[in-house]
């Protein structure tokens, strides 16, 4: 994205340089200072990739949790009982005097600010804090969290409703580790006042669950934003091993690689879980007459659960007594030898009569296996769907979290959809919260991919589903009412809407239109533009690049830039950090022995390349494109020439690639109907 003069004087004016066509121009993308500064310190590149001198630091995790279900009739809640000890390794240059650590639960203590509403429970307990064996004293001195703004001397650490500081009494220096442990207890949430994660009373979902390390990196240093409800969270990969205590009815499921299954389960339940690797059939594990009988025998009606994730950012852990279970396998090519005959578990489990949910377990591995071929193979050893407690879905490594009976459409998307997670942000790190576009959007554009691949009518169980519908994208929504918000927003500063539909009928949509719709729509129309083969290459070269990586925007645009050739600037501005509209139109059509010409006026105010086919009498059809430069010189109106023929029908737009917020007029017919009347 180098900087042109033409764009500098137009942003300068307002207006384009030509003096004849006063049309505004897309002013050229601009990193912020800090990441500039991390590019002339080597850690990134202007061509998008990472530099000579990137580092991340890494956060590994020994935790131990505690489930207690409340006795009958009692009202004190699930509670976690929990401690760990997270060795915290410094790879950057800098001498850290302080720690940062996220204590996402305390989103649910009094007095926290929220964005959006949730059970007030009493958020996380701390009790001890000590770094390399020495206690550190709490000096928070307010009576709730998220009203104290004191200081953390060495040797102290602050709470700041969902951020902890910790002044270090001697700097953690360059490749040095620490030590931090701690122990803590909660209740989970309520299903009624919770939205990633809690119980409803059968399913009990652990997210959020543990204080985590938040991202020092090469651009920013500590990102200490607030977990206020909306926005999700920025996290450093590490090793995670992990225990559950848990009540002996219980399944228990959580990210990572069971590492005990032979004491807690029978020999029936593993063979069976062989033999779901073994198939392409799925396995009914645990059916509903056969639960409380799948577990290996308990003396102390307690079982321990032990799991073991490596280079992941996250855990999360599931547990119950009501849930029946389903496995079967994805094949995928783990070890790079050219050959998809790795074999990753799948797993769903679901309360018996759940609508969709007996093909859940289908519908998980299609995701697998089809995001492992469109991107890379998915590295780790399971992949497990929880159905119940929310009513959308949510994701972590591993795992997914998925509410609601559901149509076998609805289902199949939230399960690819939350899949498609585990490749951004759970492999491809991005900022979820400063940049939720780049882990939601790409996201949304590889589910409808995967919408078109899996639905396309190829059984009657699989009927067709056009998923680029324009009718399906929210986009079009809010495209061009005034009402939209660039994806390029902080997420917890999106309008959250007040009132109802009648007074407010954009509502809290912003934010989901920006962060899912819009991006989804974009990466659509940059790969009709360039092509499929180009498109996937660039794609996939950003997600090589990045991998166990923080990668911010300017990674992702500067390497689509350096791997297509291209400079799109123009591309990107108006749509990722403006609110422009596309909007072509077809001024007029006119014969003549030497050709069709058709004239084309660019109406909005974002730039794009026009695709055109001309359909003749005969049925034939030509295609015909009007280049970006057209309008960049300053032009409103452009105009390109068909062969000579009878022309019956002009469209703009043809495959549905192009973002044009305005269809109606993308029309001509010979018959006579004006174009903009056409639909």
């Amino acid at each position: 994205m180098p900087v042109r003069p033409f764009l500098l004087v137009a942003l300068a004016l307002g207006v384009a340089a030509a003096p004849s066509a006063q049309r505004v121009l897309p002013y050229p993308v601009m990193p912020p200072p800090q990441f500039e500064r991390a590019v002339a310190q080597g850690t990134r590149t202007l061509a998008g990739a990472p530099g000579p001198a990137y580092w991340t630091n890494r956060a590994d995790y020994a935790l131990d949790a505690r489930l207690d279900m409340p006795a009958a009739g009692a009202d004190d809640g699930v509670t976690v009982t929990a401690s760990g000890a997270i060795t915290y390794t410094n790879e950057s240059p800098d001498a850290l005097e302080f720690l940062v650590l996220k204590l996402r639960q305390n989103v649910h203590a009094p007095g926290v600010p929220r964005n959006r509403p949730v059970a007030v429970t009493g958020g996380l307990d701390l009790g001890i804090v000590a770094i390399d064996g020495a206690p550190y004293a709490d000096v928070s001195v307010a009576e709730t969290p998220g009203t104290y703004r004191g200081s953390a001397e060495p040797g102290t650490y602050v709470v700041q409703g969902t951020v902890m500081t910790v002044g270090l009494t001697d700097p953690l220096g360059p490749g040095e580790t620490a030590v931090i442990e701690l122990d803590w207890r909660f209740t989970v949430p309520p299903a009624s006042g919770t939205y990633r994660q809690g119980t409803d009373g059968e399913v009990v979902y652990l997210g959020y669950w543990y204080p985590t390390v938040a991202v020092y990196d090469d651009v920013y240093g500590w990102h200490v934003d607030p977990y206020l409800g909306m926005g999700e969270h920025y996290m450093e990969m590490g090793d995670f091993s992990v225990s559950l205590d848990a009540p002996a009815d219980m399944l228990v499921y959580g990210t990572g690689r069971l590492t005990n299954a032979d004491q807690v389960y029978t020999e029936r339940t593993r063979d069976r879980l062989a033999r779901a690797l073994a198939s392409d059939e799925v396995v009914q594990v645990v059916t509903a007459d056969e639960r409380g009988t799948a577990l290996a025998p308990s003396a102390d009606g307690r079982r321990v659960w032990r799991f073991q994730a490596d280079d992941v950012r996250d855990v999360a852990l599931s547990a119950s007594a009501a849930t029946v279970w389903d496995a079967t396998r994805a094949m995928v090519d783990q070890d790079d030898d050219g050959a998809a005959d790795d074999a990753v578990l799948i797993n769903a489990f679901y309360r018996p009569g759940t609508a969709s949910w007996e093909r859940s377990a289908e519908f998980s591995a299609f995701s697998i296996e089809h995001l492992s071929e469109t991107l890379w193979p998915y590295p780790w050893p399971h992949m497990t769907a929880v159905e119940g407690v929310i009513s959308g879905g949510m994701e972590y490594p591993m795992m997914t979290l998925i509410g609601g009976d559901r149509t076998d459409p609805t289902l199949f998307s939230v399960t690819y959809h939350e899949i498609a997670h585990m490749w951004y942000p759970m492999m491809v790190g991005s900022n979820e919260k400063a940049f939720t576009w780049m882990d939601e959007g790409l996201t949304s554009y590889n589910t409808n991919e995967g919408i078109d691949a899996f639905w396309d009518g190829s059984a009657p169980d699989r009927s067709e589903i056009d998923a680029w519908d324009r009718r399906r994208q929210s986009h079009y929504l809010l495209a061009g009412t005034g009402h939209a918000v660039p994806p390029m927003r902080h997420n917890d500063r999106y309008p959250i809407g007040g009132g109802t539909r009648q007074v407010d009928p954009a509502g809290g949509s912003a934010r989901g239109v920006a962060s899912y719709s819009t991006p989804a729509v974009a990466l659509h129309a940059l790969r009709g533009l360039v092509g499929d083969e180009a498109f996937v290459d660039a794609y996939r070269e950003y997600g090589r690049r990045w991998r166990g990586g923080h990668p911010y925007p300017y990674d992702l645009f500067n390497t689509f830039e350096d791997r297509l050739g291209q400079d799109l600037d123009w591309f990107w501005t108006p749509t990722f950090f403006e609110t422009w509209t596309v909007d072509h139109a077809i001024s007029a059509v006119t014969a003549s022995e030497g050709g069709v010409e058709v004239l084309v006026a660019d109406r909005g105010l974002a730039p794009m390349p026009v695709l055109a086919r001309a359909t003749y009498a005969d049925g034939t059809t030509r295609d015909g494109r009007i280049e970006v430069a057209e309008w960049l010189a300053g032009k409103t109106e452009a105009a390109l020439t068909f062969p000579a023929g009878d022309v019956a029908r002009v469209e703009l737009n043809p495959d549905g690639f192009v973002f044009d917020a305005d269809p109606t007029n993308d029309v001509w017919s010979a018959d006579g109907v004006e174009p903009d009347a056409m639909e």
